[in-house]
């Protein structure tokens, strides 16, 4: 059995993709989804026709909105590989649950505009997969559209990110005179061919150097020279730099046009890491082929709004997971029953008897389950905890129809514990006026449309003075309590947030107490 678990877990690939807004990642998504025959046509919405349901943005507000909001898990085959793709929210507004998936893959595909280079949320990105130590294989999107030039484009990469950027394919020409990609490893070209909107993939041409790139056009002539340039640096993929965050190999192409998406996603295949050992909240590495474990690291309620449910998705460490087997959770002591374990894509989800390290297992209606929860046979194992970062936003959370106030306080306690909004409880509001905190504003107009529509419950959000919160324990809440310009909240999982007006405030508390706990670091 061991060397099964082993064999399973080498032939998988857990990876997320991340980006700034509007840089092209749920088209890379789409159109891995197309190459690998999980879909027949980009862009599919419905299975009426045949097709499958829509691949990663399937909320309401994502679609009439254009952006994602919510991370998303897909799960496909190609050949022998069995991809898990999490698909990630590019928004800043959004970037906690961005933070939670990174903790669940192996490695992450960062994909960068053409045109716009390193952005503010891709550094962001970078910065926390990079402190997850995930691997990241970077895709230059767009190149069928004016862009930057490439050697730009890498320098761009070197500078801001810090990494060494090692080109596997080339581009040659740009915008309106773009002719495909060179792919550095064995000197062929690869010729682009747009498709007709895009949908379905098209021929490709692979030649070689001599047959298509050697007749003295001025733009093929200017990727001779800077093919020679990058060999003559030596800019070439390296595994061990790869696997140690010390370099990215970087890949171009047009995910609207369906090209370079085969080559990213061969060397998704080829590159990216299969599961390894996890460490545990001591430090100590855990087998693959061990008992069963896995930890929790996303919550969502209403995925099948017919039957009001609330899925709790597992990333799998170790062992071989079979439906029906009885786990523990480790912050609880209670035993969960797997019973409804699902694979999921997109919305949809089948049931799933058995999982592997790096399998992504749905549980349905767990509902004693949290964000960081770690489940094993035996309660024994603990993974380390995913952090919830200091809100910057604060707004009073009123229910507008006291008839319905057992929705108002469901739906505020479901999007809670998803990670959604942050609810803070004062001691004069409690239950019945809370604090809803969020990382950005968008949260606001994510939790009033579900609250409505998946709670039937109407809520307005008032402003408030607050402006800065950090975690404290008991001492400083009692020490806090009477203090000016501070209110001492607590989340629903008994642990004391100080709430302050302004960052001066919180500063001149901070001088005059250095005693005090005062994290920006907030635990679920």
């Amino acid at each position: 059995m061991a060397d099964a678990v082993a064999t399973e877990a080498r032939r998988r690939r857990t990876f997320a993709i991340i980006s700034h807004p509007d840089a092209g990642k749920t088209t890379l998504t789409e159109k891995l989804l197309l190459f690998s025959g999980a879909i027949g046509e980009a862009g599919a919405v419905g299975a009426r026709s045949g097709r499958r349901d829509v691949t990663s943005d399937w909320m309401e507000m994502e679609r009439t909105r254009g952006i994602s909001i919510t991370s998303t898990v897909l799960q496909f085959e190609v050949g022998d590989r069995l991809f898990n793709l999490l698909d990630t929210p590019g928004h800043r507004d959004f970037s906690e649950d961005t933070y939670r998936v990174l903790s669940a893959v192996d490695s992450a595909v960062i994909v960068i505009d053409g045109a716009k280079g390193i952005e503010a949320q891709t550094l962001k990105l970078f910065q926390v997969a990079q402190a997850r130590g995930i691997p990241l294989i970077t895709f230059v999107n767009k190149c069928d559209r004016p862009g930057m030039p490439p050697l730009e484009i890498l320098d761009d990469i070197e500078r801001q990110l810090g990494i060494a950027a090692t080109p596997v394919t080339w581009p040659v020409g740009s915008g309106q005179d773009f002719q495909g990609v060179v792919d550095r490893r064995d000197d062929t070209f690869w010729e682009f061919e747009r498709t007709p909107r895009g949908t379905k993939m098209g021929a490709e041409h692979r030649l070689t150097l001599d047959e298509d790139l050697a007749d003295g056009d001025e733009w093929r002539e200017g990727a001779l020279g800077e093919l020679a340039l990058l060999d003559e640096v030596e800019a070439n993929h390296d595994a061990k730099r790869f696997m140690a965050g010390e370099s990215t190999p970087v890949f171009f192409g047009s995910a609207l046009w369906n090209f370079g998406v085969r080559l990213l996603l061969g060397a998704i295949d080829a590159m990216a890491p299969s599961p390894l050992p996890r460490d545990d909240c001591a430090g100590v590495p855990q087998a693959l082929d061990g008992e069963v474990s896995g930890f929790v690291f996303k919550i969502q309620a209403n995925l099948d709004p017919r039957h009001r449910d609330r899925v709790a998705y597992m990333r799998l460490c170790t062992g071989r997971f079979e439906r029906g087997m009885t786990l523990t959770s480790d912050r609880t002591g209670r035993t969960i029953s797997t019973k409804y374990a699902h694979q999921v894509f997109g919305r949809e989800r089948d049931t799933v008897e058995i999982a592997f390290p790096g399998d992504i297992v749905a549980l349905v209606n767990a509902t004693d389950l949290l964000i960081g929860d770690t489940l094993s046979i035996n309660g024994g194992v603990r993974y380390p905890p995913i952090p919830t970062f200091a809100p910057e936003f604060f707004r009073l959370a009123r229910n507008l129809d006291t008839a319905r106030y057992k929705q108002f306080r469901r739906g505020i306690t479901q999007l809670d514990e998803e990670g959604v909004i942050q609810i803070l409880r004062t001691a004069e509001g409690g239950e019945r006026e809370p604090i809803v905190a969020a990382v950005g504003e968008m949260q606001y107009e994510v939790a009033l449309h579900r609250l409505e529509h998946e709670f039937n419950a109407a809520v307005l959000f008032e402003s408030t003075p607050w402006n800065v919160a950090r975690r404290t324990d008991d001492d400083g809440a009692e020490l806090l309590e009477d203090v000016r310009g501070v209110e001492v909240t607590r989340r629903s999982t008994g642990v004391p947030v100080a709430l302050f007006t302004n960052r001066h405030r919180l500063e001149a508390i901070e001088r005059d107490h250095p005693e005090l706990l005062l994290d920006p670091i907030i635990a679920l």
